[in-house]
C-alpha cells in the first residue's frame, strides 16, 4: 500500500512541489533564524568561552551578567586564594575604552588585562606573535576581526590597512604598541578586543578606587567546583559561578531584558505559519483530488486504518524531504557568511530536533484535516459519476 500512496502522491507534480517547496521554506526559516539567535546569545558570553581554564569566576554580589562589571578591590584575590580547595587564582581586568588611532579616529574597544605573571585568561589562538609579548613594554594583543576592521588603518583615498604587528595607538592617552594578532570569539556588541597585563590595562582605564573585574579561579583535583563556589561566598561574601552557570545568567538576563527573543521568535513563527498554511492547504487539497481513489481502496475493502498509515507515509515523504532540503540550505547560507560577515550563526543540534518537531507538527497537522476527510468517506461516492 505504500507504493500506491508514493504513486498519489508523485502523480501530481505540481502539488507535491508545492508541499516540498512551502515545507522547504518553514524548515529553511526557522532553522535559519534560531541558529542566528543562538549564535548571537552565545556572544554575550563570549569571553567565558574563549577563558576556559579556570574553574570559578568570582564576582561582586550585584553583578547581573557577564559585562555588568561592578569592581572590587585588588585583595579580594589573596581572601579568594586563602579558601581551602582552591588551587590558584588570578586577578582580570575588563573594560570598555577608546583608542586612538593615528589618524585621529576613536573606536570603543573591549580591554582585557590579564595577570602579570602567568598570562591566564589570554586568547584561544595566537595568530601572530605569542602571548609572551605581552610582557615587552606597551604590548597590546588585537584580535583579527578589529585588527581588519574598526581599528584598521584609513588612508587618504579611503581604503583601509589592517592593523600589523609593530603599529602604535593610545588607549586613554596611553601608548600601546601591537605585539600580536590573535582570534577570538566575537563580542555582542561587535568591537575590537584587546588583550594586555593587568597592571597595564588599570593603567590604560581612568583612574578609580576599585578596578578588579573578576577573580578567575581554579579548584584543586578532586574538589567539587560548586562546593568550593559556596566556600568562597561564605568567606568573602562574593559571588562565586562556575562557567555553566555564569553563561546560564548572562543567557537569561539578555533573553528577560532585550527584545531579541520576540525579534527571533517572530520570525519562526512566522516561518511555522507559513509552512501549515502552505503545506497544510496544499496537502488537503491533494488529498480531495484524490478522493476517488481512497474511495476505490475502501470499496475494495482497505480498512480506515490502513489509509490513515497511506496519509502518514505521504505526509512523512514530504516532510523529510522538506525539512532535509530546509536545514541543509540554512547551514549553507551560514557556512558562507561566517568567517566572512559579522554574522552570527551557530547550529548546534538542539535547533536541527526543534526544527524537525516543528516540520513534523506541521505534516501532522495537514495530515489530520486528510484523514478526517477520508475516514468519514463513503465508498459509494466512487460511483456516483
Amino acid at each position: 500500500m505504500h507504493y500506491f500512496a508514493l504513486k498519489m502522491l508523485i502523480g501530481d507534480r505540481a502539488k507535491y512541489i508545492g508541499i516540498i517547496i512551502g515545507l522547504t521554506f518553514a524548515s529553511l526559516l526557522i532553522t535559519q533564524q534560531s541558529a542566528i539567535f543562538a549564535g548571537m546569545m552565545a556572544r554575550t558570553f563570549s569571553f567565558l568561552t574563549d577563558v576556559g581554564l579556570p574553574d570559578i569566576w568570582v564576582v561582586d554580589p550585584q553583578v547581573q551578567y557577564i559585562d555588568d562589571i561592578k569592581p572590587m578591590r585588588d585583595t579580594e584575590v589573596l581572601r579568594v586564594r586563602s579558601v581551602a580547595g582552591v588551587q590558584w587564582a588570578v586577578p582580570l581586568y575588563k573594560g570598555s575604552l577608546q583608542a586612538r588611532m593615528d589618524n585621529g579616529t576613536f573606536q570603543s574597544c573591549v580591554v582585557i588585562g590579564l595577570d602579570d605573571e602567568t598570562l591566564i585568561g589570554g586568547p584561544p589562538a595566537m595568530l601572530q606573535g605569542s602571548l609572551s609579548d605581552l610582557r615587552r613594554t606597551d604590548g597590546i594583543i588585537v584580535d583579527i576581526v578589529g585588527a581588519e576592521g574598526k581599528l584598521a588603518k584609513r588612508q587618504p583615498d579611503g581604503t583601509r590597512t589592517p592593523l600589523k604587528v609593530g603599529d602604535t595607538m593610545e588607549l586613554n592617552d596611553n601608548r600601546a604598541c601591537v605585539v600580536g594578532i590573535c582570534r577570538v570569539t566575537q563580542t555582542f556588541q561587535a568591537n575590537p578586543v584587546i588583550y594586555t597585563t593587568y597592571s597595564r590595562a588599570t593603567t590604560f582605564a581612568p583612574p578609580q578606587r576599585k578596578e578588579l573585574s573578576f577573580v578567575a579561579a581554579k579548584v584543586k583535583p578532586g574538589e567539587n567546583p560548586d562546593v568550593i563556589c559556596e566556600r568562597i561566598h561564605r568567606a568573602t561574601g562574593l559571588m562565586a559561578y562556575t562557567p555553566p552557570e555564569f553563561k546560564k545568567i548572562t543567557f537569561f538576563y539578555y533573553l528577560k531584558y532585550t527584545g531579541m527573543p520576540i525579534n527571533f521568535l517572530t520570525a519562526v513563527a512566522l516561518g511555522f505559519i507559513v509552512g501549515i498554511t502552505i503545506s497544510g492547504q496544499t496537502f488537503y487539497n491533494f488529498t480531495l483530488d484524490n478522493l476517488r481513489y481512497f474511495g476505490t481502496l475502501k470499496a475494495m475493502g482497505t480498512t480506515n486504518r490502513t489509509l490513515l498509515t497511506m496519509i502518514l507515509f505521504q505526509a512523512t515523504i514530504v516532510g523529510g524531504i522538506g525539512y532535509g532540503l530546509g536545514v541543509g540550505l540554512a547551514s549553507a547560507w551560514g557556512s558562507l557568511l561566517v568567517g566572512r560577515t559579522q554574522i552570527a550563526f551557530q547550529l548546534p543540534w538542539q535547533l536541527l530536533v526543534i526544527t524537525a518537531a516543528a516540520v513534523m507538527f506541521i505534516c501532522l497537522s495537514a495530515a489530520a484535516l486528510s484523514i478526517r476527510k477520508v475516514t468519514k468517506l463513503e465508498p459509494a461516492v466512487v460511483f456516483r459519476s
